[in-house]
């Protein structure tokens, strides 16, 4: 539930920090918390949309740091190290997308996330999706864009997937750069304890591998996912594959 209250022992644990990173955040005030008498207490749908810009604008080492916590925070409920193989697959991905406008890709993605069968209720997935790129975009600089819920319902999806559009031309998705998008990320987790750990994957990848100019240059879906699932790879050894090394792409 969006209004659940947390104590502050189970948002550290949600958000894959530390007691003690989390009692500075309060004290910098740069965490949505309220003080109830001498409590201190956490809307976890307020902690979703801010844990998500957290996340989308972390530079290399916090974001490698972040993402080493989250990974050791969900050992237990994943059954290997990556994620990609069990959360995409080749038909999630839209390799010519015709959307125009930001509205308009909005609802073709939440349409491609509807194809895979795992959607239960569309028009609240929009909704969830839309009031978040509401809140603040979630492009980032490079190309790309990593859309999700406003906050995390269990009851949306059949199973936790990820899709992935590539439009035919450059939309103006707000992306902190000021350039133009080609490429979007839709995480539709069901498990709320994943998602964090899904949105700093995915921004993992793109900080450590050439995974935007390779999914650009990808002659189709099938393309496109093998190039994801080697960056991931890459991502996790620490590996960084030089762009003249791409397999199945073109300059």
């Amino acid at each position: 539930m969006p209004f659940r209250i947390l104590d502050p022992a189970a948002a550290a644990d949600y958000l894959h920090v530390t007691p003690v990173e989390l009692e500075q955040l309060v004290k910098s005030t740069d965490i949505p918390h309220q003080n109830r008498g001498s409590r201190v207490v956490f809307v976890r749908g307020e902690l979703d949309a801010w844990a998500s810009q957290r996340i989308l604008g972390m530079p290399p080492k916090r974001l490698a740091a972040y993402h080493q916590k989250s990974t050791l925070g969900t050992r237990a409920i994943l059954a290997h190290e990556t994620l990609l193989p069990d959360l995409l697959q080749a038909s999630f991905i839209a390799a010519a997308m015709t959307s125009k406008t930001k509205k308009s890709v909005i609802r073709d993605m939440v349409a491609l996330a509807e194809g895979t069968g795992r959607v239960l209720d569309p028009a609240d997935l929009l909704a969830s999706v839309e009031q978040r790129e509401e809140l603040c975009s979630t492009g980032l600089p490079g190309g790309l864009a990593i859309l999700h819920c406003r906050n995390i319902q269990p009851y949306r999806f059949e199973d936790s997937f990820i899709v992935l559009g590539r439009t035919m031309q450059e939309i103006h998705f707000g992306a902190p750069d000021g350039r133009p998008t080609w490429l979007f990320f839709l995480i539709c987790c069901q498990d709320e304890r994943i998602h964090l750990h899904t949105l700093a994957r995915l921004c993992l990848i793109v900080q450590k591998t050439e995974i935007v100019s390779r999914l650009l240059a990808a002659p189709d879906a099938a393309g496109m996912y093998s190039d994801l699932l080697e960056a991931e790879q890459n991502a996790l050894a620490g590996k960084k594959t030089p762009p003249g090394a791409v397999a199945s792409s073109g300059t």
